[in-house]
């Protein structure tokens, strides 16, 4: 399922997500998060050795909710699944193209040595408040 532009939107700005993965016991994890698009689908960018990573590892289902730094009523649930998990130098640049985006500056916490990963998430259902509110008219 494509991403709809106010995932889009809100992926390319500024807006933290939070990022649910599911344990190996079944109970949901979340965590806060930087959050990216590639205009198809939403980019995480985590350290291999991540508890996240590791369920995905297991279990490519995440759900992702993008809140508005703005507007807390601009917000964006995106249901989906992990296609493709990047690594090397293309991981590294995107650590740092996040940072400058968050914090306008290269990324300066230290890289490990397992380097750094982008979770490449395909939608399977996106929730809007736009959605909601069409589906009330």
């Amino acid at each position: 399922m494509p991403l709809d532009d106010d995932v889009v939107r809100l992926a390319k700005g500024p807006n933290l997500a939070t990022v649910v993965t599911l344990m190996p016991d079944g109970r949901p994890q979340a965590q806060l998060t930087w959050i990216d698009t590639d205009g198809e689908h939403l980019l995480v960018n985590t350290e291999p050795q991540r508890q996240r990573a590791k369920n995905i590892r297991r279990d490519p289902r995440v759900t992702v909710l993008i809140h508005s730094a703005e507007d807390p009523w601009d917000w964006a649930e995106v249901r989906g699944h992990v296609v493709e998990v990047v690594d090397a130098q293309e991981a590294r640049d995107h650590i740092d193209a996040l940072s400058r985006k968050y914090l306008g500056t290269e990324y300066r916490n230290p890289v490990g040595p397992q380097g750094r990963v982008i979770l490449r998430i395909a939608a399977d259902r996106i929730v809007t408040p736009a959605q909601m509110a069409a589906k009330r008219d």
